[in-house]
């Protein structure tokens, strides 16, 4: 038997060994914030999972940054969609000193958050905030993966009025950052692409449940369309309450709406070729096989469907650790550069960014539903 005097050197080179290793192991952190409660949980998890496939992705790739293996690390939080808790977060999030954030999804968390970003000199993308207003306050720390409202409201009140032929339009938002901005752009591209168009307003809030008072209203109007701004959790009883006031109208709504999750939210409310919705992104070719590669992945790990903003969430991690790649630190402050001139192909297409942050040539899908399946119309550029 060995004598303990001589093993004690071998046990130590062993030990030596194991922190060596992990030592050339870097910890990565990215923060990730949406709603994980409330009415737009099911968004929030959504782009919660993308995050998680994307880490999951990264770590067994074992990319190196900075000369060491990167293990990357993702801190969910939940800012339940209200922006007072959407700054808590993103104080916690900086005093944590995440290499970066992925989030929020909301434009009314998003806005408030991103001041916190930017003066702590975090990195943050966001998978879905579309008011214009997140990266029109000169941060360059801000950057979002879609097209802002002005491309997605206009797209919507274009189509109204030149391919749908309204006349007579009812508008209602929930007073949120994103129902409130992605109205109004709907509302201006509708009048300038017909002067003559008749449109009534009214309005709600994210968390109503009861539309009687304002349909009513809207019902005497007798509208060829009523558009809504807002999330499907609105918008799906929404579509019921139509239905039982007899409102014979089109519906029409933005990327909150344009979900899965819709048909079982609305019922027998949704009728066939009754809505017209724009989600963003527009894949079309070859790159539609990458998505369904995406979709299929997702299904089989969370064992539910792609809602809505997964595939972005999910570029956006991948956006970010390639930008880390390039400047081969994950130093937000040595990263950032590269992340503003990132050229990155994702699976929702090719990624890159403009001065302010916005994504570059932001594409749009116009979509309908029929026999509770979401169908594409068109892709919009």
């Amino acid at each position: 038997m060995q004598s303990i005097s001589r093993m004690l050197p071998v046990a130590a080179a062993i030990a030596l060994l194991a922190g060596s290793t992990f030592a050339q192991e870097a910890a990565i952190r990215l923060g990730h914030a949406g709603p994980l409660s409330g009415g737009e949980a099911h968004l929030g998890r959504d782009t919660a999972n993308g995050a998680i496939l994307a880490v999951e992705d990264l770590n067994a790739r074992g990319i190196a940054i900075g000369g060491r293996k990167a293990r990357f690390v993702l801190l969910n939080e939940d800012d339940a969609a209200d922006p007072r808790q959407g700054t808590a977060v993103a104080q916690k999030l900086a005093d944590a000193r995440v290499n970066g954030v992925i989030g929020h999804m909301d434009s009314g968390t998003t806005i408030p958050a991103s001041r916190i970003y930017h003066d702590a000199g975090i990195p943050q993308i966001s998978p879905s905030a579309t008011n214009p207003k997140y990266t029109r306050q000169g941060y360059k720390t801000a950057f979002v993966m879609v097209a802002n409202d002005a491309h997605l409201g206009g797209t919507l009140g274009r189509y109204a009025v030149e391919t749908m032929k309204a006349r007579n339009i009812a508008v209602i938002d929930d007073r949120t950052a994103y129902g409130q901005g992605l109205a109004s752009e709907f509302v201006k591209a509708a009048r300038a692409a017909l002067p003559g168009v008749q449109i009534t307003q009214q309005y709600t809030t994210d968390k109503a449940t009861d539309f009687q008072a304002i349909l009513t209203a809207i019902k005497g109007k007798k509208p060829d369309i009523v558009f809504f701004g807002g999330s499907d959790n609105v918008g799906g009883p929404m579509l019921r309450q139509m239905k039982q006031l007899g409102i014979d109208a089109r519906f029409m709504g933005g990327d909150g709406i344009c979900t899965t999750e819709l048909p079982r939210l609305a019922g027998d409310g949704l009728l066939d070729n009754q809505m017209v919705c724009a989600a963003n992104g527009g894949i079309t070719g070859d790159r539609e096989k990458d998505m369904a590669r995406f979709i299929e992945r997702y299904r089989k790990r969370f064992s539910m469907d792609v809602l809505a903003y997964a595939p972005f969430a999910y570029d956006a991690v991948m956006t970010m650790a390639a930008a880390m790649q390039k400047a081969d630190s994950a130093e937000p402050a040595k990263y950032l550069p590269e992340l503003a001139s990132i050229r990155h192909e994702g699976v929702t297409g090719p990624i890159a960014f403009d001065a302010r942050g916005d994504i570059k040539d932001g594409m749009v899908t116009l979509f309908t539903f029929r026999g509770g399946r979401k169908e594409r119309i068109a892709v919009v550029k």
